[in-house]
C-alpha cells in the first residue's frame, strides 16, 4: 500500500501538532471569579438600595409609608427565597457537568433581569402589574445568584495549593463588598440629582449600567479553565443526583453550614439595607451620609476579607469564624448606640467596625470552610446547598424583621440588636460543632 506523500515533498509547510493548552493559574482563576462575582452582587446589591430608598414611591405608592417599606422589603426578600433552588439546579448541573458553564448561565440571567429592572414601567403607568413584574424579575435575579457563589468559590479553592485555599477563596468573598461598593457608590450619585429627575429616570441608570458590565464578566469568565480538581473526581465518579446524595450523605455538614450563615448574613443586610430605611426614616439623618458610611465599611472590607483568608489559612477556619461571631454579638447593641448618636463619625465609625472587622472575620474563611466540608462529587450542591438556603431565612428576612421590631418597640432599636445576638450565638455554636477543615485534602472525601 503507497504511503502517503510527505507534506515537505508536496511544496507544503510540515503539520504541526496543536500546542497544549497551558493550565489556568490560581490568579487567573481567582481574578476571573473576583470580577465575576463583583458583577453579579451589583446587580444583586443594587436592588436592596432600591428597595430601601426608592422603590416603595413608585411602586407601592397607594401604600401608608410603613407597609410601602414592609411591601418593598418583601419583594426584596423574593430573591433569597429563589436563592435555594437556584443552588440546588445549578449545583445539580455544577457537579454534572462542570462548574465553569454554570457560572456563565448565572451571569447571564443576573444581567438581562437587572437591565429589564431598568427598563420597568412603574405602578403610574401600568398600576399593579409594576410590582408584579418587579417581583418576578427579583426570582430570576435570585435564582441566578443562586448558583453563583457556589461556582466561583469552587473554581478557586480547586485551582488553588492546599495551603493556601482560604486566601484564594477570599478573594471570591471580595467580589461581594466589590459589589456592593460599587451599587452603592453608583446609586448614590444618581441621588443628587433633582428629586423629581431621579424618581422619574435617574434610578434607572444604575440598573441599565448592570447590562453592559454583563458583557464584562461574559468576556472574563468564557476565558477561564475548569476545575482539574473536579475534571479528576468526574473521570473515577459522577454522582447520577448530587442533591440526593448531599440530603442523605451530608445533611449535617448542609446544618452546619446553614448555621455558620446566620450571624453573617442577618449582620451584612442589617448593616447595608436596613439601616438605610432605619436611619433616614427613624432618625432623620442624611440619605447620602449613610451610603457613605456602607461606602467606607465595604471599602475596607477589600483589605481585611482577605487577610482574615490568610489567618484562617494558618489558624484554621473555626477560630477566625467564632471571633467574628462572638465579636459581633458583642458589638449588636454598642452598633446601635453608635448610630443613634446622629454623629457622622461615630455612624461611620460603628459601620467600619460591623463590616470591616466583625464580619469580615465571619466571611473571609466562609468559602473555604463551606467548599472542605463536601466531597468533591457533590461539592458544588452540598456547599450551594448550606450556603442559599440559610440565605432566605437570614438575610432576606432581616429588614423585614427589624422594620417589624422597630415598629412594635415604637421606634427603639435594642430588639433588633437582640435579633442579631440571638443569630450570632446560632452561628458560634454550628461552627463550634463543626469539624476543622484547613489542613485537610479536598481529595479526601473520593476515598469515603
Amino acid at each position: 500500500m503507497p504511503s502517503e506523500p510527505s507534506p515537505i515533498a508536496e511544496g507544503l509547510p510540515p503539520i504541526r501538532p496543536a500546542p497544549a493548552i497551558p493550565p489556568a493559574s490560581p490568579v487567573q482563576v481567582v481574578l476571573a471569579g473576583f470580577i465575576g462575582t463583583a458583577i453579579e452582587w451589583y446587580d444583586f446589591f443594587l436592588y436592596g438600595t432600591a428597595a430601601a430608598l426608592v422603590f416603595n414611591r413608585l411602586f407601592f405608592p397607594n401604600l401608608d409609608p410603613f407597609y410601602g417599606v414592609m411591601a418593598s422589603f418583601s419583594t426584596y426578600a423574593v430573591g433569597f427565597f429563589a436563592r435555594p433552588l437556584g443552588g440546588v439546579i445549578f449545583g445539580h448541573f455544577g457537579d454534572r457537568i462542570g462548574r465553569k458553564s454554570m457560572l456563565v448561565l448565572s451571569l447571564i440571567m443576573m444581567g438581562v433581569a437587572t437591565l429589564l429592572i431598568g427598563l420597568l414601567p412603574t405602578y403610574e403607568t401600568i398600576g399593579p402589574a409594576a410590582a408584579v413584574l418587579l417581583v418576578v424579575l427579583r426570582v430570576v435575579q435570585g435564582f441566578g445568584v443562586g448558583g453563583e457563589w457556589g461556582g466561583a468559590v469552587l473554581l478557586a479553592v480547586e485551582h488553588s495549593d492546599p495551603g493556601r485555599r482560604g486566601w484564594y477563596a477570599s478573594w471570591i468573598q471580595v467580589g461581594v463588598p466589590a459589589g456592593l461598593l460599587l451599587a452603592t457608590g453608583v446609586f448614590g450619585a444618581t441621588t443628587y440629582l433633582p428629586e423629581a429627575d431621579f424618581l422619574l429616570w435617574g434610578w434607572r441608570l444604575p440598573f441599565l449600567g448592570g447590562g453592559l458590565l454583563m458583557a464584562v464578566g461574559m468576556f472574563i469568565r468564557m476565558r477561564i479553565l475548569e476545575s482539574p480538581v473536579f475534571l479528576q473526581a468526574q473521570s473515577r465518579h459522577t454522582s447520577a443526583m448530587p442533591i440526593v446524595d448531599v440530603l442523605t450523605r451530608q445533611l449535617g455538614s448542609v446544618l452546619l453550614a446553614m448555621g455558620a450563615r446566620m450571624a453573617e448574613n442577618v449582620s451584612f443586610y442589617l448593616f447595608t439595607v436596613f439601616i438605610l430605611t432605619y436611619a433616614t426614616g427613624r432618625l432623620g439623618l442624611a440619605r447620602d451620609m449613610i451610603l457613605y458610611g456602607v461606602l467606607i465599611g465595604a471599602f475596607c472590607q477589600l483589605v481585611t476579607i482577605p487577610v482574615f483568608g490568610i489567618l484562617s489559612d494558618r489558624i484554621g477556619r473555626r477560630g477566625v469564624y467564632l471571633f467574628g461571631a462572638i465579636g459581633m454579638g458583642l458589638f449588636a447593641l454598642p452598633f446601635f448606640w453608635l448610630v443613634d448618636t446622629g454623629e457622622v463619625w461615630l455612624v461611620w465609625l460603628a459601620l467600619g467596625v460591623g463590616l470591616a472587622i466583625f464580619h469580615a472575620a465571619m466571611y473571609g474563611p466562609q468559602g473555604a470552610f463551606f467548599a472542605e466540608l463536601f466531597p468533591t462529587r457533590v461539592r458544588y450542591s452540598g456547599a450551594s446547598l448550606g450556603y442559599q438556603l440559610a440565605s432566605p431565612l437570614a438575610g432576606g428576612i432581616a429588614p423585614l424583621i427589624a422594620a417589624a421590631l422597630l415598629e412594635w418597640s415604637g421606634g427603639a432599636s435594642w430588639p433588633v440588636a437582640c435579633y442579631l445576638i440571638v443569630m450570632c450565638a446560632i452561628t458560634a455554636l454550628a461552627v463550634h460543632l463543626a469539624s476543622e477543615t484547613f489542613k485537610q485534602r479536598l481529595e479526601r472525601a473520593e476515598e469515603t
